[in-house]
């Protein structure tokens, strides 16, 4: 118990320097990345399946009771042999500052050691102090046994104390992150703005999800445990590789590149059918084949690499952004606010019709152009897809699985979405009859998904909605089931209500 409670708050006083000081290091968020950077094929799906966006905070605690119950065995090594149980701590302490400095970028290795340095230190110090606290010598039995409930309560305390300051030192660290960012230009107007949506664009139903995602519920799934806190001033883009003339660009210079706006439909690979890793946006920046063009792309370069700060990387074909039928970008704003810093700030790509792991970079740092053959991005190793186009989908929203509806005229919902290429309608069957044509709401754009509704004649019972979608090109969604590795999920999204 003392070394649980030692190593507990070794972890918490971290996670305060980590909040308070800008490039100092949260040693569980550390590890957990470097983990990340070596999970075998399939982790990835596995975690999303059991804890969709939830997955970081669920790794983040996981990581920390690993480390607790080193600390609970380095404590009863520290019984009889203290010093090998201060190397312990000490040991743990170096791996963690060292696996800090060597993969992130954005820490500081002088705040990395000296937050190693207090860290241990509080760490040995609980520990030696309970340990007295422990074996402190009675004259005669005390009944109660005093001494044991000294122990006992100091030793919950001082975890109760440290458990609050890690949640406090996270807290700090993610308010402080540059999530509407200060003293940065306003983001220039676009070349073209886009006119208000139309009222048709929206179906008006309660509990249908709405045309335009809302930044703080727009999903997020990547590979950072903490969001990373990139500054403006010195962050810079760079393209390299088969090009001409590498460029390097400031985010002042990224920002006086003519800007367009668009909305686009952007979903995860990971998303099951029926499920929310999805959302759309406005985004506004750069088109990303003007950089590509002002860059000058060579004779050959058939892969667009993206990189983020911690070395992330995806990849797409080159021909995918250099055509006039999709507009690719840079993404700088979303929803008409500066791109927050769970969403990429200060720049990321935002392609049209691909999924977010072959293309939709954060924290964007690098864009490099190479051949096809010669590099496979972040997820490629790890069993999925090298081409990843998003598939034709859609998902029911109303009423929900399970649910009870009241028998007569009965309303079913929801979202579609095939971007780049449109939806050009969506069917609705009742248990396992012929498809009917739903309601669609006016479409933004190509890129971007729609609302349906349909209405049918709800009877007393149990029954079964399903739906699919048809995309632009006349494809019709597919029926088989998959899992969503390697390259997406696919089949009909289906719910199963009563109606009384």
């Amino acid at each position: 118990m003392a070394g649980a409670a030692a190593g507990t708050a070794a972890i918490g006083v971290n996670e305060i320097l980590a909040g308070l000081v800008p490039g100092a290091p949260s040693f569980v968020a550390e590890v957990g990345a470097a983990v990340i950077a070596i999970q075998p094929p399939g982790a990835k799906q596995f975690v999303v399946d059991l804890f969709g966006t939830n997955d970081k905070l669920v790794f983040n605690l996981l990581i920390a009771a690993v480390a607790i119950a080193g600390a609970s065995v380095l404590g009863v090594v520290a019984r009889h042999r203290f010093g090998l149980a201060v190397a312990g701590f000490a040991g743990a302490g170096l791996g963690a500052m060292a696996i800090s400095i060597l993969l992130d970028p954005l820490v500081d290795p002088l705040l990395a050691i000296i937050s190693t340095v207090v860290s241990v230190g509080v760490g040995v110090v609980v520990l030696r102090a309970l340990l007295a606290l422990a074996t402190v010598p009675d004259a005669e039995p005390e009944m109660p046994d005093w001494s044991r409930r000294r122990f006992l309560g100091t030793s919950l305390a001082v975890a109760g104390v440290a458990v609050s300051a890690g949640v406090v030192g996270r807290l700090l660290g993610e308010g402080t992150r540059v999530a509407e960012p200060v003293d940065v230009p306003p983001i220039p107007e676009p070349v073209t703005p886009l006119p208000d949506l139309p009222p048709a664009a929206e179906l008006g139903l309660d509990g249908l999800t709405s045309i335009v995602t809302p930044n703080a519920e727009f999903y997020r799934i990547d590979t950072a445990l903490i969001t990373p806190r990139l500054d403006a001033a010195t962050w810079e883009l760079r393209i390299t590789g088969m090009v001409d003339r590498p460029l390097t660009l400031r985010y002042a210079d990224l920002l006086e590149r003519p800007m367009i706006e668009q909305y686009v439909t952007i979903a995860c690979v990971s998303n099951e059918v029926g499920g929310d890793l999805v959302g759309n946006a406005l985004w506004r920046g750069p088109l990303l084949r003007d950089l590509l063009d002002e860059a000058g792309v060579q004779a050959g370069a058939s892969q667009v690499v993206g990189r983020s700060y911690d070395g992330w990387t995806c990849g797409f074909p080159t021909d995918w952004v250099m055509t006039d039928e999709r507009d690719a970008m840079v993404a700088v704003a979303m929803n008409d606010e500066p791109l927050p810093a769970d969403h990429g700030f200060p720049a990321r790509l935002i392609v049209p019709g691909l999924f977010g792991y072959v293309s939709a970079t954060k924290w964007l740092t690098n864009i490099e152009l190479t051949t096809w053959d010669a590099f496979d991005a972040y997820w490629v190793p790890l069993g999925w897809a090298k081409e990843g186009p998003i598939l034709t989908q859609s998902r029911i929203d109303l009423p929900r699985n399970g649910s009870a509806v009241a028998a007569g005229d009965a309303v079913a919902a929801g979202v579609a979405w095939a971007p780049d290429r449109g939806v050009a309608g969506v069917e609705v069957s009742v248990d396992g009859g012929p498809f009917e044509a739903a309601e669609l709401s006016a479409a933004i754009s190509d890129t971007t998904w729609v609302q349906w509704r349909f209405a049918w004649d709800a009877s007393p019972g149990e029954h079964i909605l399903q739906v699919r979608a048809t995309d632009g090109t006349g494809m019709v969604q597919e029926s088989r089931q998959t899992r969503p590795a390697p390259d997406g999920a696919r089949g009909y999204h289906s719910v199963q209500v009563t109606v009384a």
